[in-house]
């Protein structure tokens, strides 16, 4: 088998680097690299000439074969078929798809036809890899993955405005603390390889962060795991820098801290947030501590389906019990530690983070935002959106795109009652002229402006000057009978066709061919023959699109002549 397949790619190589060269300048979205396999696979099991290609062998190939010798499943779901169809068309258009193969529109409708079923079995082949890798894996006190199914039921949560966070944030006392710990270091401060620091050192770091000297008969540095937090949170926040040789060096701007812009601090603020871990009880067996590793991340995201609040006790036994279940060692290091609690709670208080209320632990808005955070790090879903009062117009507009239609339509609505009518319409078409090239943020925005009727034509009237939104106020102003107001013309309606596009190729290959089968190939061709004209931010990609997957040979050949003259143009 090996011998053949040495053959086989033999054969193939010099067709390969020629298709290659190709697709640099016909199919620059596609990776040439992700045809080898499927063309050698071919090659081996059902075709000895290689240029002849059928549609049973097509779905074979990608739906049996590729599933058992594909290398990376992630790369070959999202590339593989757009590959693979530029490779046929490569070989169509050179003359090299050879008589007797099927015609190059119905190995492109194959194409389609399995694409769902190819990109699930890829999709499987990852799931499949990630449960051996879970098998592997031994998970602490803070693997958020176990709450999964949890996080996802829970209900809407809504985060603080940035300026709420911010000033919260400046008022964090680790940050304080890392922030005078680095203006102690200074400048340039040589460390040592064993101890950082020497004992004389320490005590003068432990004074400048206002922590006490430990009673210890050992060296010093050995008995200060609070100082090494927060030596380790200011090199976090980026408070503190390495510097040549064995030396660290405070930030120039560190010493500004708490700082005046609101993003700045909270950017800062968020270098700092893996520094929970330092949260975690630390023991002098190290077996014993390793099994209470997350324990602080563990009380957050307990604090969280709580939504934000539990006893302090009942707390401290649901964690004991899990530390108990998860390790062999976990009950032990849990009465080793004495309180396992108390270091996690003074870390997360410091932090800004959670606030005890008698017995009772509570999540701020800072912490709240802060586990929001950790849970999309561990690329998990939860519903957390920003308080309808601070979302800008243009979150509202990203985040209702990923919404159902109700969801959306209610979020809208609860925006649009916190304003006038005339102030919603003027917000949401300036929040849409902010990127051109975000033709659903566009549409979406003239889509709910459409619905505030004349309130709405002050707003109309000022998009007229943005390029981008012209086409929709013009129609908009109109309809409504506005007098002097432009009529459309035969570009805007152009451009509200390309934007139609882009939304459509945004939703996949299927839905883009879809879409231009429903105009119909004559609609197409006619369009094709104006489009290129229209400076639109993803003209030429919509062409080169076109030229790639529309079924009708004549369209593609009209495609292809457009982008070479929106290119040349």
């Amino acid at each position: 088998m090996t011998d053949r397949i040495e053959v086989a790619a033999t054969e193939l190589r010099p067709l390969l680097e020629e298709f290659i060269m190709w697709a640099r300048a016909n199919a620059p979205g596609s990776d040439p690299e992700l045809v080898g396999p499927a063309a050698l696979w071919h090659r081996l099991a059902f075709s000895q000439d290689l240029g002849t290609w059928k549609r049973a062998d097509l779905r074979n190939l990608l739906l049996d074969r590729m599933p058992k010798v594909v290398e990376d499943p992630d790369a070959a779901a999202d590339g593989m078929l757009p590959a693979v169809d530029a490779y046929l068309t490569f070989l169509s258009q050179t003359g090299r798809l050879a008589k007797g193969s099927d015609s190059l529109a119905d190995l492109q409708a194959e194409l389609d036809d399995v694409e769902d079923e190819f990109v699930d079995l890829m999709e499987e082949l990852l799931d499949d890899a990630e449960g051996d890798d879970e098998e592997d894996e031994v998970g602490d006190l803070g693997d958020f993955e176990s709450f999964a199914d949890e996080l996802a039921d829970l209900d809407t949560i809504r985060l603080r405005p940035d300026s709420e966070l911010a000033e919260a944030a400046r008022q964090a006392p680790l940050v304080a603390k890392a922030r005078d710990l680095a203006l102690w270091v200074g400048s340039g401060r040589r460390v040592g390889e064993d101890t950082l620091l020497t004992d004389a050192e320490v005590e003068e770091a432990l004074a400048a962060v206002e922590l006490p000297r430990p009673e210890t008969d050992g060296p010093i540095a050995e008995a200060v795991p609070q100082l090494w937090n927060i030596w380790n949170l200011a090199v976090d926040l980026e408070f503190l820098q390495p510097g040549e040789g064995n030396t660290v060096a405070v930030q120039d701007d560190t010493s500004e801290w708490p700082f005046d812009d609101d993003e700045d601090v909270l950017d800062a603020w968020m270098l700092g947030l893996h520094s929970v871990d330092y949260g975690d009880p630390e023991l002098d067996d190290e077996d014993l501590t390793m099994a209470l590793t997350g324990l602080t991340r563990g009380l957050l995201v307990r604090l969280l389906l709580a939504g934000g609040a539990r006893d302090r006790a009942e707390l401290g036994q649901d964690l004991a019990e899990a530390a108990a279940d998860l390790d062999e060692l976990g009950a032990d290091a849990w009465e080793a530690a004495g309180d396992p609690l108390t270091p996690a709670i003074d870390w997360l208080i410091g932090y800004g983070m959670v606030e005890l209320d008698g017995d009772t632990v509570r999540l701020t808005p800072l912490g709240t935002e802060g586990v929001v955070h950790l849970v999309d790090d561990a690329d998990i879903e939860v519903d957390a959106r920003p308080a309808i009062e601070s979302m800008s117009a243009h979150e509202l507009l990203a985040l209702s795109a990923e919404l159902p239609e109700d969801e959306a339509d209610a979020e809208f609505a609860a925006w649009m009652r916190l304003r006038e009518p005339e102030k919603a319409a003027e917000e949401l078409l300036e929040a849409a002229a902010e990127d051109e090239s975000d033709a659903l943020i566009r549409v979406q925005a003239a889509s709910v402006v459409g619905t505030l009727g004349e309130a709405a034509v002050p707003a109309w009237q000022a998009a007229l000057k943005q390029p981008s939104l012209r086409p929709y106020a013009a129609t908009h102003l109109s309809q409504l009978g506005i007098e002097g107001a432009p009529e459309p013309t035969q570009d805007d309606t152009h451009w509200l066709i390309l934007d139609m596009w882009t939304i459509s190729a945004g939703l996949g290959r299927s839905e883009f061919v879809s879409s231009l089968r429903d105009i119909g190939p004559e609609m197409v061709n006619s369009l094709l023959e104006v489009v290129w004209r229209i400076p639109h931010a993803h003209v030429e990609e919509l062409l080169d699109l076109i030229s790639q997957v529309h079924p009708d040979k004549q369209v593609a050949k009209a495609a292809r002549r457009a982008l070479f003259k929106a290119r040349s143009a």
